[in-house]
């Protein structure tokens, strides 16, 4: 089955090309460097399937273009899918099938990396150092031994978030509508979010982007948060309404913010801007706080995540290319 794989860098080409091959070579991947969009769409004329990432736009008149060009399925090479019209690709009959996980370790280990860094300002340290300064002022932090972590969003990645802070011999609250025993079992007690929020010296979001979780974390939300406290969001950029965190770190409320996402990031994320402006007003204002880490939706970035989902794309497209069932089929 031929498939049109938009918006490739040179690891998607890499990953994918050897799954293919170990898989037997079942399918044409024609690679292409656009981002999936009205204006890219036809591209896939005569493509069976499309392959997408998660900033690659599938709204309405996307879908209805690559209906048009003869696209029956869309193998999504990421986990979320709130990028998807998915009503739109129901009536046109488009299929679609997602990677719903590939390695939580990876994020929840880049997510307790952010928490590191900021903590002991190991970016400014490092610096420092290059530059001849040795001098600790302004360095100091906190032992994460005894400190209060809220964990929003208790999966996978949360669940594997949790186990790492344990070790570190945090106390954990956690929120989610579905309990998770494996967190009962580290000890982690469930919570309302404004109680978490109260309480947590650290807060960390781990859960998907819906009409119930957007923005989830607002300006009468960051009111709630000790004053001081540290956030980080390595989920979906639109869980914070970034306006209202930036108010909060001019003000002191938030001590630390650690993002890897950004509600705007398509424009920005996956590509050299390092000669560009930067238009985007919100995001150039974050970059001016001291106390800011930010990192370009990399959290997932691991060989292992990247083997896993170039595995379970390829076994996404056998399921369609065959007529079966598909496992990781998204529905609207």
């Amino acid at each position: 089955m031929r498939c049109a794989v938009f918006n490739t860098k040179r690891y998607d080409r890499e990953f994918l090309t050897a799954e293919a091959a170990r898989a037997g070579g079942g399918h044409e991947l024609v690679f292409l460097e656009p981002l999936l969009t009205a204006e890219t769409a036809r591209l896939a004329d005569g493509f069976t399937a499309v392959c997408a990432f998660v900033n690659d736009r599938l709204d309405a008149p996307v879908l209805e273009a690559l209906a048009a060009g003869g696209t029956q399925f869309i193998a999504l090479r990421c986990a979320g899918f709130n990028n998807v019209d998915l009503p739109t690709a129901a009536r046109l009959g488009i299929k679609l099938a997602r990677v719903p996980a590939y390695s939580p370790y990876a994020v929840a280990e880049h997510t307790v990396g952010l928490m590191l860094a900021l903590n002991r300002k190991l970016y400014k340290a490092y610096n420092r150092v290059r530059e001849g300064n040795f001098a600790l002022d302004g360095l100091l932090g906190f032992d994460m031994h005894g400190r209060t972590v809220g964990i929003v969003g208790t999966g996978k990645i949360g669940e594997c978030t949790a186990r790492i802070l344990a070790g570190f011999g945090c106390k954990l609250l956690a929120f989610d509508p579905y309990e998770n025993a494996a967190l009962r079992e580290l000890g982690a007690q469930y919570v309302s979010l404004d109680e978490l929020l109260t309480a947590a010296d650290i807060v960390t979001l781990h859960c998907p982007l819906s009409s119930a979780t957007h923005h989830l974390i607002n300006a009468e939300r960051l009111k709630h948060m000790k004053t001081g406290a540290m956030l980080i969001n390595t989920g979906r950029g639109a869980l914070l309404d970034t306006p209202a965190v930036v108010a909060a770190l001019k003000r002191g409320k938030l001590g630390a913010l650690g993002i890897d996402v950004y509600e705007e990031e398509g424009d920005l994320f996956f590509v050299d801007h390092s000669g560009d402006t930067i238009l985007d007003d919100v995001f150039s204002r974050l970059l001016t706080f001291p106390n800011v880490l930010v990192t370009g939706h990399q959290a997932f970035f691991t060989r292992e995540a990247l083997e896993a989902i170039a595995r379970q794309t390829l076994a996404n497209l056998d399921q369609f290319a065959r007529g079966e069932k598909l496992t990781n089929e998204v529905k609207g």
